[in-house]
């Protein structure tokens, strides 16, 4: 079973133009990203997939494996799928290109995930929200699962709404959980899945993982 981690790697960025160049310490963002990725004992390689000759070019220079795709994919996902769709790959793994802080540690328990279950077609990762801040910012990712730990939506609001009690003072046993944005998919999910076309609830959350959810993975 052959494992890739990929990072999508956006240069054309609409808040932030150019950001997995940015320099940290010394080396572009996407280097310290690659950096950690490389450190994942589940993965046996790591592609970095471009958009921007710029990107490409820089990551060749400090030494990654890297190809060019179409600058007008919407999302990471369909940006992987572009890469990795005529490579013998069985799990493909979405490290984001602007995360240079990435927990190899995480990106290894979700491999394992998928690997000790079959069933499983996509997976993704959450951490308990300690701190009110987040749960209230839009831009933190907020996740609900299920008693077996799927996920039941994925959202900017605060999810699940407390409205007997200040946010992170619910009742025994619920557990608040932010997203973290880590994929790990199926090769052939994951084609499958990035030819569905965009849903209502991406569009209006902007967030790539509940067209999964809108089609019952």
């Amino acid at each position: 079973m052959k494992i890739l981690g990929v990072i999508p790697a956006r240069f054309a960025s609409t808040r932030f133009p150019a950001k997995v160049l940015a320099p940290l310490n010394g080396a572009p963002m996407i280097a310290h990203v690659w950096k950690r990725a490389k450190k994942c004992r589940q993965l046996d390689d790591v592609l970095i997939a471009c958009d921007h000759a710029e990107v490409l070019n820089a990551a060749r220079a400090f030494g990654a494996k890297a190809v060019m795709t179409d600058p007008r994919h919407a999302s990471g996902s369909d940006r992987i799928a572009e890469a990795v769709k005529d490579l013998d790959v069985e799990i493909v793994v979405n490290i984001q290109g602007d995360e240079p802080f990435v927990d190899p540690a995480a990106v290894d328990a979700l491999v394992l995930a998928l690997k000790n279950d079959a069933s499983c077609l996509m997976g993704t990762v959450v951490k308990v929200i300690t701190d009110e801040r987040d749960f209230m910012n839009p831009n933190v990712v907020k996740c609900v699962l299920d008693a077996a730990g799927y996920a039941l939506y994925f959202s900017r609001a605060p999810i699940p709404y407390n409205r007997n009690a200040p946010p992170l003072a619910g009742p025994a046993g619920l557990t608040l959980y932010k997203h973290l944005g880590l994929y790990a998919y199926r090769k052939e999910f994951l084609l499958r899945y990035t030819r569905w076309p965009k849903s209502i609830l991406e569009s209006t959350e902007q967030l790539e993982q509940l067209r999964a959810l809108e089609n019952g993975a």
